[in-house]
C-alpha cells in the first residue's frame, strides 16, 4: 500500500469507519420509516434476511474491487479490465459512482443541517430564547443555508485530515457516541406509556405479509441503500484495507453492525410513535398507515418531545444529536469518494482537493436550497433510486463476469488462506454473478 494514500491503522478502525458510512440517516430515519410504511415487523424480518443474503454479497464485491486495486474507484476497476472496452466501461461505472456520491451529499447535507438545527433548538428553549428556538425549527432560506454550510464545513474538516487522522479517528469517536445515545433513548422510551404497544407492533411479524412484492422490493432497496452500495464509497474504503485482513469476516462484521443499528433505530422510533399516540399525537395517516418520512421525524417526534415537558427538551437534544452524528459518519465517506479520485488522478494535494470539491458540492446544495420545493426530491430520487441501483448492479457484473475468477480467489486468499474450501466461496461467486445483479435490477425496475 502506498504511504501517500494512507490507510486504516487497525481492523477496528476500518470496521467503525465502514459501519459509520453504512450507518446514516438511511438507518436511523430511513429504516424505521420503511418499517412504518410496510407493516412493521414483517418488513424487519424480510430486511434482515435480504441484508445478509443479497446486500452482503454485493458489499463484498465492492470491498474486493477496492483492495485489489489499492486506488480510487475508477483506477481500481480499470486494473481489473483486460480489454479497451472494459477499461472504458470501468471508467463509466467508477466515475458514475463518484458522481452519485457527490449528488447524495448535496441533498444529504441539507437534511443533516435540519438535524443540527433541531438539536440546538432545545438549548435555545432552555435559555429562554423563544424566538431563536422557533427560527431553528421553521423552514426558511436563511436557516437552511446556514446549517447546510455548517454541516459541510464539518465534513470538509474531517476529510482534509486524511484516512487515519480524519476518517478513522473521527469514526472511532462518533460511532460509540451514536450507539450509546441510541441505547439510552431506547431505555427511556421503554419506560413511557404506550411504548409496549409499539414494541409489539415492531417485533411481532405478520408472516402473511412477508411475500408481498412491494414489501420485498422496499426491504431490498433499503438494505442496499443503508450499506452505501453503488456510490464507490466501499470501493474506496476497501482500498485502504491491509492485504493481511480477512475480508470475508470484515464484511460480515460491518453488515452485522449496520443491520443491528437499523434494528435498534426501529426499536426506538416505532415505540416512540405509539408513545406519541398515547399523548394525543396523531400517528396514522388518512389511509390508516403509520405516518412516515419527514413528517415522522420533524412533526410526530417533536410533538412527542414537547409533550414531555422539561425532560422532553433533553430527550429531543439527544435524539437530534444522534441523527446529526449518523449523518456525519456517512457524509465523510461520500466526500472521500470524489476527493480520492482527484488526489490520485490529478495529483492535487488532499487539503486543496477536499476544499475545492467540498465547496463545489456546497454550491450544488445552495442551488437546491434556493429551489428546495422541487430540486430536493429530484436530486434524492435521481441519486438513490436511479444512480445507486445501477452502479451497484454494474459492480457485481464486473466482479462476476469481467474479473477473472482465479484473480478474485487469489485476492480473497491473501487474508484467508482456506477460503477456497469455505461455504462462502462455494456460494458467493454465483450469487454475485447471477442473483445480485438480477435482484438489484428488480429494485431499479420497481423504482421506475
Amino acid at each position: 500500500m502506498s504511504v501517500s494514500r494512507g490507510g486504516f491503522s487497525s481492523r477496528m478502525g476500518f470496521i467503525l469507519a465502514a459501519a459509520g458510512s453504512a450507518v446514516g440517516l438511511g438507518n436511523i430515519w430511513g429504516f424505521p420509516t420503511q418499517t412504518a410504511s410496510n407493516g412493521g415487523a414483517a418488513f424487519v424480518l424480510v430486511y434482515l434476511v435480504l441484508a445478509f443474503c443479497l446486500a452482503y454479497p454485493a458489499f463484498m464485491a465492492e470491498l474486493l474491487i477496492g483492495r485489489y486495486g489499492q486506488a480510487n474507484a475508477v483506477t481500481s476497476m480499470q486494473k481489473m479490465s483486460h480489454k479497451l472496452w472494459q477499461k472504458r466501461f470501468a471508467f463509466l461505472v467508477g466515475f458514475g459512482g463518484i458522481i452519485c456520491a457527490a449528488l447524495i451529499l448535496s441533498f444529504y447535507g441539507i437534511i443533516a443541517g435540519w438535524m443540527m438545527s433541531y438539536a440546538i433548538e432545545p438549548i435555545m428553549s432552555l435559555m429562554g430564547m423563544t424566538d431563536a428556538a422557533n427560527w431553528l425549527v421553521t423552514q426558511s432560506l436563511a436557516r437552511n443555508f446556514i446549517f447546510t454550510a455548517l454541516f459541510m464545513l464539518l465534513t470538509i474538516f474531517i476529510i482534509r485530515r486524511g484516512v487515519e487522522q480524519g476518517i478513522e479517528k473521527w469514526s472511532k469517536r462518533l460511532m460509540p457516541m451514536l450507539i450509546g445515545l441510541l441505547i439510552l433513548l431506547i431505555i427511556y422510551v421503554f419506560t413511557l406509556d404506550g411504548s409496549r404497544e409499539g414494541f409489539a407492533a415492531y417485533l411481532n411479524p405478520d408472516i402473511s405479509r412477508v411475500f408481498e412484492p412491494d414489501l420485498l422490493i422496499s426491504a431490498l432497496g433499503q438494505a442496499f441503500f443503508s450499506l452505501s452500495l453503488g456510490t464507490s464509497v466501499m470501493v474506496i474504503y476497501g482500498s485502504y484495507i491491509s492485504k493481511k485482513e480477512n475480508l470475508v469476516s470484515l464484511g460480515a462484521q460491518v453488515t452485522l453492525i449496520d443491520v443491528s443499528i437499523a434494528f435498534l433505530a426501529g426499536l426506538l422510533i416505532i415505540p416512540a410513535m405509539y408513545v406519541a399516540q398515547a399523548q394525543g399525537v396523531a400517528i396514522f395517516a388518512e389511509d390508516g398507515s403509520l405516518i412516515s418520512g419527514s413528517n415522522l421525524v420533524f412533526t410526530v417526534l417533536p410533538s412527542l418531545f414537547s409533550g414531555m415537558g422539561m425532560v422532553g427538551l433533553f430527550v429531543a437534544f439527544g435524539f437530534f444529536v444522534l441523527m446529526s452524528i449518523a449523518a456525519l459518519t456517512s457524509s465523510i465517506s461520500m466526500l472521500e469518494a470524489p476527493v480520492s479520485f482527484i488526489v490520485e488522478r490529478k495529483g492535487l494535494p488532499r487539503e486543496k482537493a477536499t476544499t475545492y470539491i467540498g465547496i463545489g458540492i456546497f454550491c450544488l446544495s445552495t442551488l437546491i436550497v434556493f429551489n428546495i420545493s422541487f430540486m430536493l426530491d429530484f436530486i434524492a430520487i435521481l441519486a438513490t433510486q436511479y444512480g445507486q441501483p445501477i452502479i451497484a448492479m454494474l459492480c457485481c457484473v464486473f466482479v462476476g463476469w469481467i474479473w477473472q475468477r482465479s484473480e478474485v480467489l487469489a485476492e480473497i486468499k491473501q487474508g484467508h488462506d482456506t477460503v477456497e474450501h469455505s461455504f462462502f466461496w462455494k456460494v458467493w461467486p454465483w450469487y454475485t454473478k447471477f442473483i445480485c445483479p438480477s435482484a438489484i435490477a428488480l429494485v431499479f425496475w420497481h423504482s421506475l
